[in-house]
């Protein structure tokens, strides 16, 4: 193994280049690392984000030799490749700077999916609603929950390459978590949210947020649910 490794990072914008370092090679090193040894020995400049370090909260997703990955969680041993290492701002979304997107894009489609809950009941509902935690329902939004809005999902998605209106497959995954929840009171409007031009029927069902999500969920399954809610309620008119 080689003492450092050629680690080359996006610098700029929609327009930029990359920018080579050779960072000491460690054990047990993950591609944050290599990013912040360049930020905290060679170039201060050099913009990205991260937070938790541990994969709780999705915020150091990145580019990795073209793959979206989090990078606290991804080890310089499964990528690099003759001891090189290609870090680039997540796909999809605007950069703003670097290595940082702006996110806001992403959130904009999850509001536009009609992600937010929406309670039936109020505060003085009784706690005990009744809910069965073995009933398909019930475990068709608990396999949909453990989403952490890192957007790799977002980023691996060819359809939003294609399509920029497509609401992606965080926004249709949580919406299919809360068409599942039966204390959620928007049935029908989000399902009319997610079957328009940008919507589930977008899909091509291709899997790229299935194989590059971090916390195995499956997209693609929610989004399939969602096609068969919609084509539903359409036939049933009540939605358009």
């Amino acid at each position: 193994m080689s003492d450092t490794l050629a680690v080359s990072v996006w610098r700029g914008a929609a327009e930029g280049a990359f920018e080579t370092h050779h960072v000491p090679a460690q054990e047990s090193q993950t591609v944050l690392d290599l990013v912040a040894w360049i930020q905290q020995n060679a170039d201060p400049t050099l913009a990205y984000r991260y937070a938790c370090r541990v994969g709780m909260c999705g915020s150091c997703a990145m580019m990795v030799n073209g793959v979206p990955r989090w990078t606290c969680r991804t080890h310089v041993s499964k990528v690099a490749t003759g001891g090189a290492v290609e870090v680039a701002p997540l796909r999809n979304l605007p950069v703003i700077k670097d290595l940082a997107v702006d996110m806001d894009p992403f959130f904009d489609k999850w509001t536009a999916a009609e992600g937010h809950f929406a309670p039936s009941t109020s505060r003085d509902t009784p706690i005990d609603t009744g809910i069965d935690p073995a009933s398909p329902a019930r475990e068709a939004a608990n396999e949909a929950i453990e989403c952490i809005n890192c957007a790799i999902c977002y980023a691996a998605c060819d359809v939003v390459s294609a399509n920029p209106e497509y609401l992606g497959p965080a926004a249709l995954n949580r919406a299919w978590s809360l068409v599942n929840d039966v204390r959620d009171g928007r049935l029908d409007e989000r399902l009319s949210a997610v079957s328009g031009p940008g919507g589930c029927h977008n899909c091509h069902s291709q899997q790229g947020c299935v194989a590059h999500c971090p916390n195995g969920l499956n997209p693609t399954a929610s989004i399939a649910g969602l096609k068969r809610k919609t084509a539903m309620a359409a036939l049933k008119g009540r939605i358009r």
